[in-house]
C-alpha cells in the first residue's frame, strides 16, 4: 500500500458519487492513498461516445491522496499519477477529470492547484 505520494502534481477537489448514482458503495476511500484510473474531459469529441470514459485511450493510472484528516464527500486531494509524463498536457488549473474503478465513474474531479513536479 503507497502511504504517501512524493511527488504531487496537483492538488483538486474531488467529488465523490453516491452508491445510488453508481458510486463507490463502500464510500469514499479510507486509505492514506487511493489509485485508480482516470480521464481528463478536453471537449474532445470521443468523450460523447458510448463507454466513455473507460474507452479513452487517453486514460491514465492516478493516485488521490487526502489532505484532510477524515474522508468527505467533496474534499481536497493530493494528485499524482504513476507516468506523470502521460497528465502534464492536461494539467492547468480548474482541468478536470473523472475517476474510474474499471469502466465506472466514482468520481469527479478538478485541479484547484498545479504543482511542480520535482
Amino acid at each position: 500500500m503507497i502511504e504517501h505520494i512524493e511527488n504531487p502534481a496537483a492538488v483538486a477537489t474531488v467529488t465523490w458519487l453516491p452508491a445510488e448514482k453508481g458510486g463507490r458503495r463502500s464510500g469514499p476511500p479510507t486509505g492514506p492513498v487511493y489509485a485508480a484510473t482516470t480521464a481528463f474531459t478536453t471537449g474532445d469529441p470521443i468523450e460523447s461516445e458510448p463507454g466513455w470514459p473507460a474507452t479513452d485511450p487517453r486514460t491514465m493510472s492516478i493516485l488521490l491522496e487526502r489532505t484532510g484528516s477524515a474522508p468527505q464527500i467533496t474534499e481536497s486531494m493530493r494528485v499524482g499519477f504513476i507516468a506523470p509524463e502521460l497528465a502534464t498536457s492536461f494539467l492547468r488549473h480548474g482541468a478536470e477529470f473523472v475517476v474510474l474503478e474499471g469502466p465506472k465513474p466514482v468520481a469527479h474531479g478538478v485541479v484547484t492547484e498545479v504543482l511542480e513536479i520535482g
